[in-house]
């Protein structure tokens, strides 16, 4: 019993703080980038995985509603384009999604995404959910996709975790889920392949 109230403290002090700042893009920032990409609604699960033991180090959700955005709770994955509103990055471009992959496979981790088409109202009620549930605290990115995803309706069987691997294996359940497994052999800093991959965008938008 002892342990229990423990473990509960902690999960209280954990959900109580995050060392992320809380940030608020402005309506004109936001509305500048509103991106949707053409065809079928979806959801897409990111997991972050150390490709040598398998271990999850993080989850994130994109979501093509009637905006594409990525959920990216207590995430560190920046874009000067790429405006942000607690968790939630906005103009999710087919070259910025890229980005968002690229960023966070390096020499040791990997990155699994799993999409499955769900219906316009069901990727909209995930965009609303979503846009309500930041800012997340450090290692609570796993559970707070989860608790998105089992308000779903078609999704119940998503069970809250901790673990983003947990949470993958959960999703692959799921009919339909397609996956796509992207590799890099690049720095292992997380920071610097964030702050190089900003400088090519910005090359990129300068020619």
């Amino acid at each position: 019993m002892r342990l229990l109230l423990c473990f509960a403290a902690l999960l209280l002090t954990l959900a109580a703080c995050s060392t992320k700042p809380r940030v608020w893009a402005d309506d004109a920032a936001v509305r500048a980038v509103s991106y949707r990409q053409p065809g079928p609604a979806t959801l897409t699960l990111y997991t972050v995985i150390r490709t040598q033991t398998g271990g999850g180090g993080h989850s994130a959700l994109l979501i093509n509603a009637s905006e594409r955005v990525i959920f990216d709770p207590a995430g560190s994955f920046y874009l000067d384009v790429v405006p942000e509103r607690h968790d939630v990055l906005y103009g999710i471009t087919p070259n910025v999604e890229f980005y968002y992959r690229s960023g966070h496979a390096r020499t040791a981790w990997h990155v699994l995404s799993q999409t499955v088409k769900v219906t316009p109202e069901q990727a909209e009620l995930a965009f609303e959910l979503a846009k309500k549930a930041g800012p997340v605290a450090d290692a609570y990115c796993a559970d707070s996709v989860a608790n998105i995803l089992r308000q779903i309706p078609g999704f119940e069987s998503i069970q809250r975790t901790l673990f983003p691997v947990n949470l993958s294996k959960q999703f692959a359940l799921i009919p339909g889920v397609e996956e796509f497994a992207y590799y890099e052999d690049d720095d292992p800093d997380l920071e610097k392949a964030l702050a190089e991959n900003n400088a090519r965008l910005a090359a990129q938008k300068k020619q």
